[in-house]
């Protein structure tokens, strides 16, 4: 096999809004499973109290904003947002029967959404700000919904190199479909690979006394358990090279699979198949004047 290219690279700009939503809730559980550790991490990091107001963005099928509810408890509020409507929704059903009053789900793209309820007393976001077209703009957009000394703690990924659970799966698709390169620094999974450019963005936002620490760390391809088998099906059909392999002849997904097994059982075990990932887990505060 090729070593994984070194560059950024996605196969486009991920549509939120259709179909890459509807691939996250189809494979929700595995896809929630594969980021858990990290998500996890970043709470224990973030260490919510009771009475705190938690503004989660790119919250997704709402995992993180019921576990942050419910360390804020009973007084405290968490408000998810994402741009997809139909996670959105997923994500208010979750919390309804969870029986949480004090978390609410709204439909919105956090880059210019306005909240009559702000300002907040933290923000959260994992993999939810890599995304945004003009970052610098948006983040001073969260930064106005948060008062002043506010903390954000936010996970973002690591340089390709250091993620090889998906860049080998690319190296492989590339192989067999044309997927162009992404432009560093620009909207994608490895947006803020850079961890210069990430404190750039935000110190031009408004915020400062920027921590950033690595998180790395064996994750579950097709969840926890899974066979080379499973996570053959859950690669192609959760992430975003899937849709391109979707569009090819036969022959060439199948022989995509084929490669792809035996990556994967080269990394099975009776926990699973597991891949080494890397991530940055952030923080910062906004100005206190």
């Amino acid at each position: 096999m090729s070593s994984p290219p070194t560059a950024a690279e996605s196969v486009k700009a991920e549509d939120w809004t259709g179909d890459m939503g509807a691939r996250w809730i189809a494979n929700l559980a595995s896809l929630e499973a594969l980021v858990a550790p990290i998500g996890n991490a970043l709470l224990a990091r973030a260490d919510y109290r009771p009475g705190e107001r938690v503004l989660d963005v790119g919250c997704g099928g709402g995992s993180t904003t019921i576990a942050i509810a419910r360390a804020v408890a009973p007084n405290g509020v968490a408000l998810g947002i994402d741009i997809s409507p139909d996670l959105t929704a997923v994500a208010t059903g979750r919390a309804a029967e969870a029986g949480l009053g004090n978390v609410r789900f709204l439909c919105s793209d956090a880059a210019t959404v306005r909240l009559p309820e702000a300002p907040f007393d933290r923000l959260f976001s994992r993999f939810g700000s890599m995304f945004f077209d003009d970052p610098v703009a948006a983040f001073s957009n969260l930064h106005t919904l948060l008062r002043p000394g506010a903390r954000v703690d936010l996970a973002v990924w690591g340089p390709p190199r250091d993620n090889p659970w998906m860049m080998e799966m690319m190296t492989i698709a590339r192989r067999h479909v044309e997927i162009p390169p992404a432009i560093p620094r620009t909207p994608g999974p490895f947006a803020f690979e850079d961890t210069d450019y990430l404190k750039e963005i935000l110190t031009a936002a408004g915020f400062s006394a920027i921590e950033i620490s690595a998180h790395a760390g064996p994750l579950p391809i097709g969840g926890a358990g899974s066979t080379p088998n499973a996570a053959v099906d859950f690669a192609f059909a959760a992430l975003a090279f899937g849709r391109a392999l979707d569009e090819q002849p036969e022959q060439v997904r199948n022989a995509a699979a084929r490669e792809m097994t035996t990556l994967f059982e080269k990394h099975h075990s009776a926990a699973g198949v597991t891949m080494n990932g890397k991530a940055w887990l952030v923080s910062a505060v906004t100005s206190s004047v």
